[in-house]
């Protein structure tokens, strides 16, 4: 879909996991609930975001942390899939994740405890922080946080990173979140919910959401601020400009690694120099195709472009 080589990309996965996924027609809690199929494969938001941006057509470098002792399904997932495998091993195992799909679509996440990195491994992973972004103008920093890593951490690589001239799209949630936004990343993807939690009161419509996210972005400086909004769309603060995507309703099989083909999304335009609205198509495009397949990545490129030309974008204030 590009003209010109752009520069690589960088994700960056701090707790990676390996997602064990089962779909059943309603969960009953307390009871045995038997699945009509399951799969288990590497995953983890940066990981996703990744696999989204390689079948785009871009040159990708993934790192973070993975277990010694279950690392082999990533490293055959990145030679699979062509990607730039630079993680970066430490003792223990990478968590597994449980996500149990009901056939209305909703999806029950377990999460577990990730691999706990000691300050042996922190000072190697920031020791090789800038080598892993050389020749990277965007980078993706996304997920939670694994054990041994401390918000204000994570907040010191996203410093480095943008003190380094880089443009971080950064996507978490909580403490992470908070901590993150103090080091002023270029681009955030907060979900209404989570804007919610920022704003500490309930944000009822898109006019409350818009409001919040002026006022984070005024308070941290922060060029761009993407709120996802599920089947509703996307509003998107680029600078001082509004712009909002809404999808066509869809038929929805699993909402898993949806926010993170959005994120893909739009660094690949970002990376691409896309103008904004072809930029805001193709991340609603991708978030919108993600919640008809099981798993992420773009099998049918027609298929995309079909959906691209069916969001219904606009610039609204």
């Amino acid at each position: 879909m590009s003209q010109y080589t752009p520069a690589p990309l960088l994700t960056l996965t701090p707790n990676p996991a390996l997602d064990l996924t089962g779909h059943l027609d309603l969960l009953q809690p307390g009871v045995v609930n038997l699945m009509h199929a399951g799969h288990l494969h590497p995953a983890g938001k940066g990981i996703n975001v990744a696999r989204v941006l390689k079948d785009l057509g871009a040159h990708v470098r993934v790192g973070g942390f993975l277990g010694a002792e279950n690392q082999a399904p990533f490293h055959a997932l990145c030679q699979e899939q062509a990607l730039e495998d630079a993680f970066l091993v430490v003792p223990g195992a990478t968590r597994i994740n449980v996500k149990l799909v009901e056939q209305d679509g909703r999806v029950t996440d377990l999460n577990f405890p990730g691999v706990e990195v000691d300050e042996t491994g922190l000072q190697h992973f920031e020791q090789q922080l800038l080598t892993l972004c050389a020749g990277v103008d965007y980078v993706v920093l996304a997920g939670s946080l694994p054990r041994g890593v401390s918000p204000q951490r994570l907040q010191q690589w996203l410093r480095t990173l943008r003190d380094a001239g880089k443009r971080v799209l950064f996507d978490s949630s909580g403490a992470a979140l908070s901590a993150g936004l103090e080091a002023r990343p270029w681009l955030i993807k907060p979900n209404e919910h989570e804007l919610a939690d920022w704003a500490g009161e309930p944000l009822a419509d898109s006019e409350a959401l818009m409001a919040a996210a002026e006022a984070l972005q005024a308070r941290y400086q922060i060029e761009h601020v993407v709120v996802s909004r599920g089947a509703d769309g996307v509003l998107w603060l680029a600078k001082d400009i509004w712009w909002q995507a809404r999808p066509p309703r869809m038929s929805v099989v699993s909402t898993v690694g949806a926010g993170d083909s959005m994120v893909a999304g739009f660094a690949w335009g970002l990376n691409q120099h896309w103008d904004p609205e072809q930029t805001l198509r193709l991340a609603s495009a991708v978030s919108a195709l993600a919640v008809t397949q099981i798993g992420v990545g773009i099998a049918d490129h027609k298929q995309l472009a079909d959906m691209m030309a069916s969001i219904e974008v606009a610039r609204i204030r």
